[in-house]
């Protein structure tokens, strides 16, 4: 299913509609009212941000009240590790009379923050993810063998396999049903992409998703499972239990943060290589060897050129950012994408370099806040490229289709056409 069209049609009893959402001017000037949902930001971003780069250090808006986006790596890096000045109860940068509800560790302060972490930490263990990856390539070949099943020579490589496999993912862990992945796809479309521009969407979708795990929570405490949602619904920090908001909080960031995040990711991946022909052949050529460095020096280079996330957080106190003065209750995006392309930090950031030696990205975060499933974001990504390029090493971009990319908090390409074999 398409990533655009997983919304409920009117006769499902949703509410959302065009009317619902508000329509903003489009940008003219990056600099001084940049806007993260213009529909020029999803395939434009990287050349939006070394144009401002261009011009200073930090943009910044009105557009959501004062908000400020710095696009260099010293900026960024300055941001993410104080803590003392910024504040992650707002993760998204939006219309200042958005609702916020806890979805901790990564809306957690410290000194909150390391107990809700501590807790969740241990089910992302390098061995604990492991030992996921003979199910998750089982998991992917299926996916491969259900579209040469369709028989045709073209498929859409992110609805019918990048936009399932992080979905898989996750719901093995805490404890759902595949069975649901049509919801949880359409929840996530209309939380990134509707529900930035309209309160009424972000309270509907938060409500559909709240009552889903407050009823997971309750099957759990009566049945439990060897799942997180078991370890969620009992959990305590410092002998003490953990709130009902903050249990239904970890699940609905365990569910937003890690799939669109990496659908994202290997979508780019897989765009990337159906329009670069060379970076393909070269993988190609290690087919046999899953675990040939090139492997993970690409998907490492992915992770640098089209990082996926972008994160907010709430001014708490008055400070400055590249000599920009910024003040308490404003809000500044930390675009983690932007500093990866940075010439100060990275050589010839403008280039895809597939093989790249010195790569210290920042796609998965900086500080105390630095993603909780990179681990098992990069072993999704490894599974997915090896056995995308095993079946089809020859695959192109179909030209006759348009690739449309999702703009705001999480970027990447919502459908990917591609012609399954040819001569590239």
């Amino acid at each position: 299913m398409a990533y655009e069209n997983n919304r409920p049609s009117a006769d499902q009893g949703s509410s959302v509609n065009a009317a619902d959402t508000v329509q903003a001017e489009p940008v003219t000037d990056w600099v001084n009212d940049w806007d993260w949902l213009d529909d020029s930001w999803g395939a434009n971003a990287i050349d939006i941000w070394n144009g401002v780069r261009e011009q200073c250090p930090v943009a910044m808006t009105e557009r959501y009240g004062r908000a400020f986006m710095p696009v260099t790596m010293e900026a960024v890096s300055a941001i993410a590790n104080d803590t003392v000045n910024f504040s992650s109860e707002f993760v998204s940068v939006a219309q200042p009379d958005a609702i916020r509800r806890p979805a901790p560790p990564i809306t957690s302060d410290p000194p909150d923050h390391h107990g809700h972490r501590r807790l969740l930490l241990p089910s992302f263990s390098p061995k604990r993810i492991q030992e996921m990856e003979s199910e998750l390539r089982e998991y992917t070949r299926s996916l491969i063998a259900d579209i040469r099943a369709a028989d045709s020579s073209t498929a859409d490589a992110a609805a019918q396999y990048s936009q399932h496999i992080p979905v898989h993912g996750i719901a093995q862990m805490i404890g759902v049903p595949d069975s649901d992945a049509d919801l949880f796809r359409d929840w996530i479309y209309r939380n990134f992409q509707i529900a930035p521009r309209d309160n009424r969407v972000r309270e509907q979708v938060t409500a559909e998703m709240r009552a889903y795990f407050a009823e997971l929570l309750e099957r759990r405490a009566a049945q439990p499972e060897d799942d997180l949602a078991t370890l969620v619904t009992n959990a305590e920090i410092d002998g003490e239990p953990v709130d009902n908001e903050l249990k239904l909080g970890y699940l609905l960031l365990l569910l937003l943060a890690g799939i669109d995040t990496t659908w994202s990711a290997i979508g780019s991946g897989l765009w990337h290589l159906a329009t670069n022909p060379h970076d393909l052949a070269r993988l190609a050529a290690v087919v046999d060897d899953p675990d040939d460095m090139l492997w993970l020096t690409f998907s490492e280079e992915v992770l640098r050129y089209y990082a996926p996330v972008t994160m907010g957080r709430k001014v708490i106190g008055d400070t400055e950012v590249a000599g920009c003065p910024i003040r308490k209750g404003e809000q500044v995006l930390v675009t983690f994408p932007a500093a990866n392309h940075d010439p100060a930090a990275f050589d010839q950031p403008e280039e895809f370099q597939i093989d790249r030696a010195q790569n210290r990205h920042v796609a998965f975060g900086l500080g105390i806040h630095r993603c909780l499933g990179s681990n098992l974001a990069r072993l999704e990504m490894k599974i997915a490229f090896h056995e995308w390029v095993s079946a089809f090493p020859t695959y192109s971009i179909d030209e006759a289709s348009e690739t449309t990319w999702t703009n705001g908090q999480i970027r990447g390409p919502r459908n990917i056409p591609v012609v399954l074999a040819g001569d590239n």
